[in-house]
């Protein structure tokens, strides 16, 4: 569902007196997209080498430090989603990395409580690790070596159905840490390391297997971050897209911060799980990092619209801004706009520090847990307030009319429920 929202037009002598900044604004925005997605890729590789380390030598401490690394890799991932939706080279492939909820019985063994097959998903309980060869969409597959190629072009999203999430981060939380059987109680994913050993030591079974799609997984996540970093380089067809057209490309920036502001955050990753009162329906549900997946969500919103990224390393890319433009037309606009940013910011803040005191976000997402209802509502009803902002600023800069992503959560709770 879409939420509509249309421009009134300036008038053009008004549009050219900031048609060079306008450029410059988009040279600012690019830049950060080759950065976050360079710090995207810099962390997945560290992500990588910790993978092979924990399966050429099985321990707990090699375990614990594929996922820290893991956790590290969200960071700048998370700060990357605010190029979605305005950008389709982006968010055509954007799927293969962050898509979510998934069926993870697809993939790997699970508690007997899980279920098997639905209806609504043949392959939810396939378990491709332990089966070399199985059948899907009618089909014999020889799943005898687990390549990138099978999970991306078998496996990923198999027989159509979105849940069956076969690459990306998610599919690499789950062979991580396992499934989270907590409920609404605290606690992340425990898979011992034990399911990746060697011989008698083996827990779960077909240890092999699983190392060999974790692997596979965490080469084709390096991968895919490879191709879209250079998508934004000087002569990178993303660069090219939102540079070769100043009020698509402004609009492309604007709609990817409302997007994400209302239908995808705001919505379909806090309103909803807290409608359904469902820890499944967390973004990071395996590792319980989803205070900080939330978080960071939102500051990516904050620096495409004041023009400014940090960095892993500490270094800061900037330079003109949204920000820049706004205050050209509307100073107070402006100050607005960034005090909403901030206050979300504040909000998703006290999510992101409750989380890390012992609340954990399942937590918080459990029916009658007040304190839990109000973190995440507050975090719900900035991203809605901000929204509200882009959309003024949407208006003051005079782009094409602009399509923000929705949700049934917020436009239409009822759907929810039928």
């Amino acid at each position: 569902m879409k939420r509509l929202f249309l421009t009134t037009s300036l008038c053009l002598t008004a549009a050219a007196s900031f048609a060079d900044t306008r450029a410059d604004v988009l040279t600012t925005y690019a830049d950060i997209a080759a950065a976050t997605y360079g710090d995207s890729l810099a962390t997945a590789q560290t992500l990588k080498a910790a993978v092979d380390a924990l399966i050429a030598e099985p321990s707990e401490t090699n375990l614990n430090a594929a996922r820290t690394a893991w956790l590290a890799a969200r960071v700048p991932y998370q700060q990357s989603e605010v190029f979605r939706f305005g950008n389709p080279i982006v968010d055509d492939w954007e799927g293969r990395l962050n898509a979510w909820p998934l069926d993870e019985g697809l993939i790997d063994y699970v508690d007997t409580t899980y279920g098997g097959a639905t209806d609504e998903n043949a392959a939810a309980a396939l378990n491709v690790i332990a089966n070399p060869v199985f059948t899907l969409s009618g089909t014999e597959v020889d799943a005898t070596e687990i390549t990138p190629a099978l999970l991306s072009d078998t496996l990923q999203e198999a027989d159509g159905v979105e849940a069956n999430v076969a690459t990306g981060y998610h599919a690499i939380e789950f062979l991580l840490w396992g499934q989270d059987l907590n409920g609404n109680g605290p606690g992340a994913g425990n898979r011992p390391w034990t399911d990746y050993a060697t011989g008698d030591a083996c827990t779960g079974g077909n240890c092999d297997r699983r190392g060999d799609y974790l692997k596979a997984a965490t080469d084709l996540l390096v991968s895919d971050l490879e191709w879209m970093t250079s998508q934004w380089a000087d002569d990178g067809a993303g660069r090219a897209h939102v540079m070769a057209d100043e009020n698509a490309g402004i609009s492309a920036m604007l709609t990817g911060m409302g997007s994400l502001s209302y239908g995808e955050q705001a919505g379909e990753r806090m309103r909803l799980g807290l409608m359904l009162n469902d820890p499944e329906e967390e973004h990071d549900c395996f590792s319980d990092n989803t205070h900080n997946s939330h978080y960071y969500d939102g500051l990516g919103i904050q620096n495409v619209y004041l023009g400014s990224y940090t960095r892993v390393d500490g270094t800061t890319v900037s330079g003109a801004s949204l920000s820049d433009l706004v205050a050209d037309q509307d100073t107070a606009l402006d100050t607005e706009m960034r005090l909403k940013l901030a206050a979300t910011m504040r909000e998703l803040g006290e999510i992101k520090a409750a989380a890390e005191s012992g609340f954990a976000y399942d937590q918080m997402l459990e029916a009658g847990n007040a304190g839990g209802e109000d973190l995440v509502m507050g975090g719900v009803n900035a991203l809605i307030d901000q929204t509200r902002s882009i959309e003024r600023v949407v208006t003051i800069l005079g782009v094409d009319e602009i399509a923000f992503e929705g949700s049934d959560s917020l436009d239409n709770p009822g759907a929810v429920f039928e």
